[in-house]
């Protein structure tokens, strides 16, 4: 008897929370979106805990979430960016395109944002951002450098694919950003893009020297990757290495 009563009990525990949960879904869905979201907040006393919570509950409705809070706590857009692409990474791109394009702020702080949030989806967070603002490409590869130095041949290589005929702008942003990581930046493009093996090894010699950083990494990456002698010294040559320098290898 006691079984059949815990189990009733269970069943009508269960019918309760599905019909709370379908309740609270359609909230999400019609137009009591905004009304849903401002009681969360309140009952959370924070927007970043009710963001974290909604989409742990329904991630299908992730992206209509954050484009609901960014409408009505702007100033909070850090918080709600954050929080969303930690409930959530595998959405990082769709909520940065999705930031960026309502003009919250920009661009390079929802960059930066976002990559705090889970560096491991920064390839999708930099192509998300320079698919959207192009114009900003250099700022996004410099700003992401600097957020996240370890990946800069992630950052390089992603947006190298993504704008081929950027290469130059792109390592350079790069370099100048970050010197040091110059043999990695070469070692990402040279391994897409072997037949620009001069634009590549010229431009970094180029972009290391005017910040004073050491080639020889760079031209040992070089030689690494397939790149004869020769052409390693020609390349060199025209990114303004000396024969004392190239004497060195």
């Amino acid at each position: 008897m006691k079984y059949i009563i815990s189990k009733r009990v269970v069943v009508l525990c269960t019918c309760f929370l599905t019909a709370t949960s379908y309740a609270m879904e359609a909230k999400i869905n019609d137009g009591l979106g905004e009304k849903f979201l401002s009681q969360q907040v309140a009952q959370s006393a924070n927007v970043g805990r009710a963001i974290k919570s909604i989409i742990g509950h329904y991630p299908e409705q992730a992206t209509s979430v954050v484009s609901r809070a960014l409408d009505l706590y702007p100033n909070k857009y850090k918080e709600i960016i954050y929080s969303a692409i930690s409930a959530n990474p595998a959405l990082a791109e769709e909520i940065v395109a999705l930031a960026i394009d309502k003009g919250i702020s920009n661009c390079t702080s929802i960059v930066e944002i976002a990559i705090n949030a889970d560096p491991s989806y920064i390839d999708f967070v930099v192509k998300a951002a320079a698919n959207s603002t192009p114009e900003e490409l250099n700022e996004i590869v410099r700003i992401a450098v600097i957020t996240e130095p370890d990946s800069a041949d992630y950052i390089v290589r992603s947006l190298a694919k993504e704008h081929p005929t950027k290469i130059v702008d792109i390592l350079q942003s790069a370099i100048g950003a970050v010197p040091y990581v110059g043999q990695y930046a070469v070692e990402a493009l040279l391994a897409v893009f072997p037949n620009k093996a001069e634009k590549v090894i010229s431009t970094a010699v180029r972009e290391s020297k005017v910040h004073n950083q050491d080639i020889s990494d760079i031209l040992t990456t070089a030689r690494n990757a397939g790149i004869t002698e020769s052409s390693v010294e020609i390349y060199a040559r025209e990114g303004g290495a000396t024969s004392a320098e190239l004497a060195k290898h």
